[in-house]
Order: C-alpha cells, then structure tokens, then sequence
C-alpha cells in the first residue's frame, strides 16, 4: 500500500474508494458466475455436439468405398460460400453463433455422375455444417475463458488488495486524528489549567 495522507480529506477519500469497491465487487462476483456456468454449459453443447458429428461420420462409413470411383470426386462439390454466424451477449461480452453453411453451387454432369452423388453431397455438407457448429461453440469457450481470467483477477484484485488497503488506510487515519484529537483534547485542559494557575497568582499579589 502507498504512503497515505492522515487527514480528513484522504479519509473520505478512501471511504469513497471503499464504497466505490463494495458496491463494484457484486456484479463482477455475479459475472464470474455466469462466466463459469456459460462454460460448463458449453463444454456440454460442445461434447454433445462432437457426439452427433461422430456418429453422421461413422454412418458414411458403409458406402465411403464407393468415393474410390473414378467419378467420384465430389470434393469441389462441397466447397463452402459462407458460414453464416450471429452473436450472443453472455455478461456484456459477444460470442459467435453458428447459424447455417452456404455452399457454392456447382454444376455436374448427371448423367456421369454416380447415381448416389445427391445423397453423398447432401451428407457430406451436413457434415461440415456440423464441424463448422462445433468450431463457433470451441471460439465461444475460448472467448468465455479468457473473460472469465480477466474477470477473475478483478475480483481478486478487489477482495484481497482494494478493499484491504482502503480498510487498513481508513483504520490508520481514524487511530491518527483520534490521537490528534486526544492530544488537542490534553492541551486545551493543561492551557485552562496554566491559565488558572496565572489567574490565581495574581489574585494573590494584588
């Protein structure tokens, strides 16, 4: 803790900082919370969402031979236009929200193409939606992490070093201008007394 002033100035001043601290440390108690639920219910989404992209792959699995076909390269078939995203607001900050994929539109020959190529776009692109989702909810518990630790050492900072020192400062000024107030309270009687002292002795000479 800095040197502080013993006077009646700073102590309102660290009274107001103290009041200033105790009134601030609730809400980003409360964002903590909600930050550390947001997570926990995002690992959930996450493992939930990892399941379901796990098993779409494993169900290719019984005709993905049929991709080792001379025409069957549906790679350019599926390349990605946009990942459409919104936003939500979790505790005053924004984390992404995937919305849909937008592929481009390709033209084939259907003629050459094989006769599952539709059923095989449509799966593989459900697939990277899904993968795309999974990748919007890791950035959310990335951002959310990284509010939660800067979240964390505000609060840290407030509970164990603001309000501390503000509290031991208001203590120390208050013991101060008690004494001063003591002493002030032990010279005025010793003035009266000497007064009296010198009032009486010249009583007595005249």
């Amino acid at each position: 803790m800095s040197k502080i002033k013993l006077t009646k100035g700073e102590l309102k001043r660290q009274r107001d900082s103290l009041h200033q601290f105790e009134r601030y440390l609730p809400t980003l108690q409360l964002k903590k919370q909600q930050l550390q639920m947001e997570i926990i219910s995002h690992y959930g989404l996450l493992e939930k969402r990892k399941h379901e992209e796990e098993l779409k792959r494993k169900s290719f699995e019984s005709w993905l031979s049929l991709l080792a076909e001379p025409r069957a390269d549906i790679g350019k078939l599926l390349a990605v236009k946009e990942v459409l995203r919104s936003s939500k607001n979790i505790a005053g900050i924004d984390i992404p929200v995937f919305e849909s994929c937008e592929f481009k539109e390709i033209e084939y020959d259907l003629f050459m193409a094989p006769l599952w190529i539709d059923y095989a776009i449509a799966a593989f692109r459900e697939l990277i939606s899904m993968r795309s989702a999974i990748k919007a909810i890791e950035e959310s518990i990335f951002i959310l992490k990284q509010e939660l630790r800067i979240t964390t050492q505000r609060v840290n900072l407030f509970e164990k070093v603001k309000i501390p020192e503000a509290e031991e400062a208001i203590r120390l000024i208050k013991i101060y201008i008690g004494d001063q107030m003591t002493n002030a309270v032990g010279r005025s009687k010793i003035a009266k007394r000497k007064i009296g002292m010198y009032a009486e002795a010249d009583s007595y000479d005249s």
